[in-house]
């Protein structure tokens, strides 16, 4: 049978993240930390990010470097339950939640 069954791998995944957006180190790379406190790299082609930067946003995209973020969100999972989660994005779609941040 072609079809196989594949475990859920969060590495792979879409996600929308709500949180503060800032500017990041290099040219056109931002930052959002959402209300978890989970930090987020995020880039965008398709959608412009800096208009944002100071607001509470919602940012939906594709993680990127996928393996290195599964290795590590795995070895957090089983090293350190007080990890906070660090991630990359490249945005998709951006929607703003407030014109400022909490």
């Amino acid at each position: 049978t072609a079809q196989e069954t594949t475990k859920q791998d969060k590495s792979a995944e879409v996600r929308n993240i709500t949180g503060c957006l800032s500017k990041g180190d290099d040219a056109g790379e931002f930052k959002v930390t959402a209300n978890d406190g989970s930090t987020w790299e995020v880039k965008s082609k398709t959608v412009k990010l800096s208009p944002h930067v100071g607001h509470t946003v919602t940012v939906t995209g594709a993680v990127w470097h996928p393996d290195m973020h599964g290795a590590k969100e795995k070895a957090k999972e089983t090293m350190d339950a007080d990890a906070k989660e660090h991630g990359h994005l490249n945005v998709t779609k951006v929607e703003m939640v407030s014109d400022s941040c909490n």
